[in-house]
């Protein structure tokens, strides 16, 4: 008897330092309360990402005020076994889409925000990197927005 995998989403940003890891621990915490959809695998990576960097500090702060610990979290770089395993992906940018398109993503990638419908000029999750702690909360309450809209349409499309 063949035992089914689990579904995987990869979430991907530039460095995997600050958005990818945010919405990583919002849409892990999402699913979890979902008895329905907590078996799915959540992770991220950056297109640009250098192996092992630690979460800037603007994310780790402003994690942290919601109640998620991202110390452990470590950087890493998306490469093609990343996504091939995923059934999944889901991107900050459309240059991000672009990339996972190139290493063999094309079938399974969209920006975060084409997943959810947002308007086309507002597809992309802007970079808080450099920015202060404000822009931080700014993009976590725009990736728990898109997130939580992004469960919805996985719950539905999990139905089928």
């Amino acid at each position: 008897m063949n035992e089914v995998r689990p579904m995987q989403v990869l979430l991907v940003c530039s460095g995997n330092t600050c958005r990818s890891p945010m919405a990583e621990a919002i849409l892990r915490a999402r699913l979890d309360r979902d008895d329905d959809l907590r078996e799915i695998m959540v992770s991220s990576a950056g297109t640009s990402a250098w192996d092992g960097t630690p979460v800037s500090e603007g994310a780790y702060l402003v994690a942290l005020e919601r109640g998620f610990d991202l110390s452990d979290h470590r950087a890493r770089m998306l490469t093609a076994d990343l996504v091939r395993d995923a059934d999944l992906i889901l991107t900050m940018t459309e240059a991000h889409a672009r990339r996972v398109a190139e290493v063999g993503g094309e079938q399974k990638v969209y920006t975060l925000g084409a997943y959810v419908g947002a308007p086309a000029d507002q597809e992309d999750v802007p970079d808080p990197m450099g920015g202060d702690v404000a822009q931080y909360r700014e993009v976590l309450v725009l990736l728990d927005e898109l997130l939580g809209r992004a469960v919805e349409r996985i719950r539905v499309e999990r139905r089928r």
